[in-house]
């Protein structure tokens, strides 16, 4: 089990095992997702990014420019968002 204290500011720090696990690196963004059953989960922000680029090319063949370029634009979205 790995512990978590919130500042005053709101803020944690993610233990180091952690960080680790998700790949997590300084400057990295995490998504806290909710599941259905109320069940907080956090990932790193780029492997979200990823699955989203591998999703659009299911049954696309793109060369690997194209393919770098949509993992860009999916992560540049992602920082006008937040």
């Amino acid at each position: 089990m790995n512990l978590a204290k919130v500042s005053s500011n709101g803020q944690i720090t993610v233990p180091v095992d952690i960080r680790r696990k998700l790949n997590i690196k300084e400057g990295d963004k995490i998504i806290f997702l909710e599941k259905p059953n109320g069940e907080i989960v956090l990932q790193n922000s780029s492997v979200i990014a990823i699955q989203q680029a591998q999703s659009k090319l299911d049954d696309i063949q793109l060369s690997e420019d194209e393919i770098l370029q949509d993992i860009m634009d999916i992560r540049y979205s992602e920082k006008k968002q937040s």
